[in-house]
C-alpha cells in the first residue's frame, strides 16, 4: 500500500502537469475512447502502456483469461458483456481488440482443470466458459508434441475464440454489418513485449510491424463468422 501511495503522490506532484488539459477536456466534454480493449487481468498486461495511449483513448475490460462471455450468459451479472454493450452502443467506439498474451495462467489452469481447487467455484466456472479452446487443441493440435505448444496454441486460439463469441452480441453484430466498428485479434508476447496480430489469409498471428500498411488485416472484415483455428 505504502507504494501505492507514494506513486499517487508522484503523479499529482511530477506527473499530472503533463495531462491537466486531457483531464479537464475529458471532465468538461466525457469519455469518447475510440477502442475497446478486452485483455487479460493479468499484472504484466497493460493495455496503455503496451499502445502507448492517453487517458480517455482506450476502454478497457480486463478479466480471467480475456474471455468473452456467451452473450446470454447469466452469473448472477455479465460485468464484461455489459462493457462491450457499453463501449460499442453507448461510447461508439469504433474498434475491438482481444488482446490474449503468453504464460496465460488461465489458459494453463483451462488446460488442466485439475489444478484448480474445486473450492474455487467461481474461477473454475468462469474458465469453463472457453472449454471449446482446449477441445480444439485436443482435435485439432495433436501434432503438437510438448505441453508449452499445446499451452501457446490454445493462447491463441483463446484470442480467436472470443473473438467469435463477439459476433452473438446483437449490438456488435449490428455495428459490423453496418461496417461501423471493426473487430481485431492480438498477443502479446510478455518476455519480447511483441504484439502479434491474426492475419485470416495465412491464418496465423504476425508480428506487427512499424508500417501500418502491412499491419494484418481486421480479421473480420470478409468473414463475419470467423473460425477457429489457424
Amino acid at each position: 500500500m505504502q507504494k501505492l501511495l507514494e506513486g499517487v503522490h508522484r503523479f499529482q506532484q511530477r506527473e499530472f502537469g503533463r495531462y491537466k488539459e486531457v483531464f479537464r477536456r475529458l471532465s468538461r466534454e466525457g469519455q469518447k475512447p475510440h477502442t475497446l480493449f478486452i485483455t487479460c487481468a493479468d499484472s504484466r498486461v497493460v493495455a496503455e502502456l503496451i499502445t502507448q495511449s492517453k487517458p480517455g483513448d482506450l476502454f478497457v475490460i480486463k478479466n480471467i483469461g480475456n474471455i468473452v462471455p456467451p452473450a446470454d450468459v447469466d452469473f448472477g451479472w455479465n460485468s464484461t458483456g455489459a462493457g462491450i454493450e457499453f463501449a460499442v452502443d453507448i461510447l461508439g467506439v469504433t474498434d475491438v481488440v482481444v488482446c490474449g498474451h503468453s504464460q496465460c495462467g488461465a489458459i494453463s489452469a483451462l488446460m488442466k482443470p485439475e489444478t484448480v481447487s474445486e473450492n474455487l467455484k467461481i474461477l473454475r466456472n468462469w474458465i469453463s466458459l472457453a472449454r471449446p479452446v482446449r477441445e480444439t487443441i485436443e482435435r485439432d493440435y495433436k501434432h503438437l508434441q510438448t505441453e508449452p505448444e499445446r499451452i501457446r496454441a490454445a493462447e491463441e486460439e483463446n484470442v480467436l475464440f472470443s473473438i467469435d463469441q463477439l459476433h452473438a452480441y446483437p449490438c456488435v453484430a449490428k455495428k459490423l454489418q453496418e461496417g461501423s466498428l471493426r473487430l481485431h485479434a492480438w498477443f502479446f508476447k510478455i518476455d519480447t513485449a511483441e504484439l502479434f496480430g491474426y492475419d485470416p489469409d495465412q491464418r496465423q498471428f504476425q508480428l506487427m510491424t512499424e508500417n501500418p500498411q502491412t499491419a494484418p488485416p481486421n480479421p473480420a472484415a470478409n468473414n463475419p463468422q470467423l473460425p477457429l483455428g489457424w
